[in-house]
């Protein structure tokens, strides 16, 4: 699928922020041809969630779509991506419900915006979502590898048995519908990471107002001890949480991608700050963009431990974040 010998630029969770996305690949050398943003010697690699949220959408997923099929780009799946295929894709006969994806209020609220972006072009967001399903769900190029949220190496063998591409169908969407499902499982850990319940009785708000009862987690940490040495998320852990010991089943839950393993990409964790390596393999490039953050890229050529001054990053302004 990538030619590890070639220089990429990988890029982070856009949500809708077209003309930031514009802005960051024309200062990386990009230029619009025939239509489609092209580089005489790079590729861009989107690491997924490009609909969403943002105020041009349907720009964004234009952009992104001509860009891969014009072979300048590949984009994985994000799990914004899988919302929408589970919205609009019909639930397993005996489900109980009416699609893979439950139509209730806070699943709503996530896609609400792209539906009212496309309610004029119901066209385009029948293409888009076939375009959708043939996103894979991770790239493997050898000395680096990208996916949305979480590298769990069993995880992926499985999947890799029936979809060796990394790329699902129909049914796969129709089958991560049932919670207790293997398709649900791959869909949860890959694209959304590893969540840690709270304590009994605990919920948090998180910034966008929605409440939770679990937190994301770190998947590298060598040896933790406590909720903060995992915690890896936007929203602090309240004190007298964070401070509280795992149990020892806790621990052994918990995924450890090791230093020594190649580089890897993800988005998906809304950091905050200067973009920079969580370690010296492996870097989030989701910088919050359309919370008005960073819209982040880092531009990988030939090195196997990752440079920090290789992050690129335009900051995103108020009318290309907000709708």
């Amino acid at each position: 699928m990538l030619d590890p010998a070639r220089s990429y630029d990988l890029i982070g969770d856009v949500h809708g922020c077209a003309r930031a996305l514009e802005r960051l690949l024309s200062g990386l050398g990009y230029r619009r041809l025939g239509g489609v943003w092209r580089h005489p010697e790079r590729m861009a690699l989107f690491l997924g969630d490009i609909l969403d949220r943002g105020p041009h959408i349907r720009e964004a997923l234009h952009l992104v779509h001509d860009m891969v099929e014009a072979g300048e780009a590949l984009c994985l799946m994000g799990n914004h991506e899988w919302y929408a295929l589970g919205w609009t894709t019909p639930a397993l006969p005996g489900s109980g419900q009416a699609f893979a994806r439950e139509h209730n209020p806070r699943h709503e609220r996530l896609i609400r915006e792209t539906l009212a972006q496309f309610e004029q072009y119901p066209g385009d967001w029948h293409d888009f979502l076939g375009w959708f399903q043939r996103l894979p769900l991770l790239a493997d190029a050898g000395r680096f590898r990208l996916v949305h949220a979480c590298w769990d190496a069993e995880t992926i063998e499985q999947l890799r048995r029936d979809h060796p591409d990394g790329r699902i169908d129909r049914a796969f969407v129709q089958q991560a519908g049932e919670p207790d499902s293997f398709a649900a499982h791959c869909m949860q850990r890959l694209l959304r990471g590893l969540d840690m319940p709270l304590p009994p009785g605990l919920t948090l708000t998180s910034h966008d107002g929605f409440i939770r009862t679990a937190f994301r987690t770190k998947f590298w940490e060598d040896a933790p001890e406590t909720y903060g040495d995992i915690v890896f998320q936007p929203d602090a852990l309240p004190e007298e949480v964070a401070n509280l010991p795992l149990s020892n089943a806790q621990k052994a839950a918990l995924l450890r991608y090791g230093e020594d393993e190649p580089l890897l990409f993800v988005g998906h964790y809304w950091c905050n700050g200067t973009p920079a390596p969580l370690r010296p393999n492996l870097a989030c490039l989701d910088y919050s963009a359309v919370r008005r953050g960073k819209l982040v890229a880092y531009r990988l050529d030939q090195e196997t431990r990752l440079e920090p001054s290789k992050f690129c990053w335009v900051e995103v302004k108020r009318l290309e974040a907000d709708a």
